[in-house]
């Protein structure tokens, strides 16, 4: 195993070098989901004024201020660019190099990731759950902070990375077939958005749409982490939950693997 996983080694390598190497796209990544967060958060404001009570669909807006700035730093540690890489590999005939080497294609992505991660996450995550805390305690008016649901939290985004991950390889194998994906990710992007409460939590659609989300992959991209920060399921919803992510990353694992066997088959590229 340890032989298998030192192959994978100059991947994660490559991954931490492109983070530094890219430090102004990352900063102006981060100002811009920022300034979409304070965007939220003014527009729920709005809402809740309109609404004129203080609780909507199970929500208070001390919770709604906390949900956004979670769903933020939740949507930057889950993140997956496979499939607008599998997309111009593909378009530029890069693929070539990658297909000769004796590795797993899908697992070379998945390190590369990883070590991006290491190079920007980490550094990140210690003063963004501060400023969390800080915002969470002051709008609660007492310490929220709990260790074992924050590790909770951490188990489960490194699931939903794990489904990310996964369907945005299967989403990327399309390109197989029609050469060019940006537009049909940037649709891909919208739709999970929704699905996966980003935009509005679940809780804010109806009874029947909100229990055939929450069974579906998206809701355990975001929802599922944040609401396990929040506290805001029992224990054995919380083992529902997170035992339904190891399903949805095993699902998308095992299609991945099928769709990848099938689509390196037919491969022709514009370039390269």
């Amino acid at each position: 195993m340890s032989k298998r996983l030192k192959i994978y080694t100059p991947f994660i390598s490559a991954g931490v070098q492109e983070a530094a190497t890219y430090r102004t796209d990352l900063v102006f990544g981060l100002l811009g989901d920022v300034l979409a967060c304070f965007v939220s958060y003014f527009i729920w404001k709005a809402v809740f004024l309109s609404s004129g009570g203080e609780l909507l669909h199970g929500f208070t807006m001390p919770q709604m201020i906390v949900y956004i700035f979670l769903m933020f730093l939740t949507s930057m540690l889950i993140y997956s660019g496979g499939t607008y890489d599998i997309g111009e590999e593909i378009r530029d005939g890069s693929i070539a190099m990658r297909m000769l080497k004796p590795v797993s294609y899908n697992a070379t992505f998945l390190f590369q990731e990883i070590g991006n991660k290491l190079a920007t996450n980490v550094v990140l995550i210690v003063p963004l759950v501060a400023g969390i805390e800080i915002v969470r305690t002051h709008v609660m008016g007492e310490i929220q902070f709990d260790i074992v649901q924050f590790l909770l939290y951490l188990f489960s985004c490194v699931l939903a990375y794990l489904v990310n991950f996964f369907f945005n390889i299967c989403f990327g194998f399309i390109a197989f077939i029609i050469k060019y994906l940006w537009g049909a990710n940037m649709m891909k992007n919208c739709i999970v958005g929704f699905l996966s409460g980003t935009i509005i939590p679940l809780a804010f659609l109806p009874d029947t749409f909100e229990k055939v989300l929450l069974l579906m992959p998206f809701s355990s991209l975001n929802y599922t982490p944040v609401m396990i920060y929040m506290g805001m399921y029992s224990g054995s919803e919380m083992c529902f939950y997170l035992g339904l992510q190891i399903f949805w990353v095993l699902a998308f694992w095992g299609l991945s693997k099928l769709l990848w066997s099938t689509a390196s088959k037919r491969l022709s590229v514009q370039g390269g």
